[in-house]
């Protein structure tokens, strides 16, 4: 197994860094703190270069705050330069993993995302008669430190980035300690139950180390079952075959192979089901011959599109702002037989100026 050595000059390069500060920029929007960061650039990256280079960085609190859609989740988001620090330890690492996940791991990947992942669902549907559908319970809250320092560990042999990684998972201890109820497996040692757990949702780190860890998962089922019909989206998963009983006994393996990770399929949603009863995935519900929209994904955008009408009523957005989340929606609406679902919803909607002032 090859290691990797001397990386973490590699991470705070200062030509990383300001790659990593773009990285970081890109899409958001413009916060005071990511405009103070800005205005001070050179200043601010330099700081950040050499306390890197020292080993003095220290990250800052998070700022958590829940979303609810599509369920309660809560959402943390480190400091601004904190996440440029995140961007510049993925550039280095992200490639010496990249070329050990499988092709069809789908989630938080260049080149991949949940359309891509629809269509090699789609493919394997075609092929075969039955699928298992699992889902990993509260994947993010309970991956185990030590167990992804281990497996990080088997290929990275720079005590300074393992130093790294550890500054950056002990920063987001505790943060998710209400999702998850403490659980014993078999082979535990005494302490196993209390070690720290949880990958904070929302950084960058947290999805990169998500796949390194479910990795293990993916090289299972491909290499040791030999399942080749299997596709992941984070802790979504789903396996096709001709075989009902083969896709019972891959069930049972995987729950047992889980257990090594301190993880578990969650008891509501893991089953064995004919693909023309339809598969839920991503939003989609894809039978062999049509994918439709799962109906709960319409009722929230209509009810996100009734909102939008009435905050530009009221002049609390802008047309522009509205009509973009809208066409956004409808572009991802176009993955499914939606056209009749899109002009119904389009021909209801009337855009009412705001009161003049």
């Amino acid at each position: 197994m090859k290691t990797y050595k001397h990386l973490y000059p590699q991470i705070w390069a200062f030509e990383n860094l300001l790659n990593a500060f773009y990285q970081a920029r890109r899409g958001k929007p413009k916060t005071p703190e990511l405009c103070a960061f800005e205005y001070q650039l050179e200043e601010n990256l330099f700081t950040l270069r050499d306390e890197l280079g020292a080993q003095t960085y220290r990250p800052g609190p998070y700022h958590n705050f829940y979303i609810h859609e599509p369920k309660k989740r809560l959402v943390s988001a480190a400091p601004f330069r904190d996440r440029v620090a995140h961007h510049a330890l993925c550039n280095v690492l992200g490639p010496i993993f990249e070329a050990r996940f499988i092709s069809d791991s789908y989630a938080n990947r260049v080149g991949k995302g949940t359309h891509r992942a629809l269509a090699r669902a789609q493919k394997f549907l075609l092929q075969n008669e039955f699928c298992f559908h699992g889902d990993i319970l509260k994947c993010f809250p309970s991956i185990d430190h030590q167990i992804l320092v281990e497996i990080l560990g088997r290929h990275i042999a720079d005590d300074a980035v393992m130093n790294l990684i550890r500054l950056i998972l002990k920063s987001g201890e505790g943060i998710l300690a209400d999702e998850y109820a403490m659980q014993w497996f078999e082979g535990d040692d005494l302490f196993a139950a209390v070690r720290p757990r949880g990958l904070p949702i929302g950084n960058l780190t947290s999805q990169f180390w998500a796949n390194v860890y479910l990795n293990e998962l993916d090289t299972f089922v491909k290499h040791t079952l030999r399942l080749p019909y299997y596709v992941r989206y984070v802790d979504d998963i789903l396996i096709f075959s001709n075989d009902k009983q083969e896709l019972h006994h891959a069930r049972q393996e995987i729950a047992r192979f889980l257990e090594r990770l301190r993880l578990r399929l969650h008891p509501r949603k893991q089953r064995v089901f004919p693909v023309r009863t339809g598969v839920d995935f991503l939003g989609f519900v894809s039978f062999p011959d049509r994918r439709k929209i799962r109906r709960e994904n319409v009722k929230r955008f209509t009810q996100r599109l009734r909102r939008f009408q009435k905050e530009y009523s009221a002049g609390e957005i802008s047309l522009a702002h509205a009509e973009r989340s809208m066409h956004s929606w409808l572009a991802h609406a176009r993955h499914a037989d939606s056209y009749r679902l899109r002009s119904k919803i389009l021909a209801r909607v009337v855009w009412t100026a705001p009161p003049a002032v």
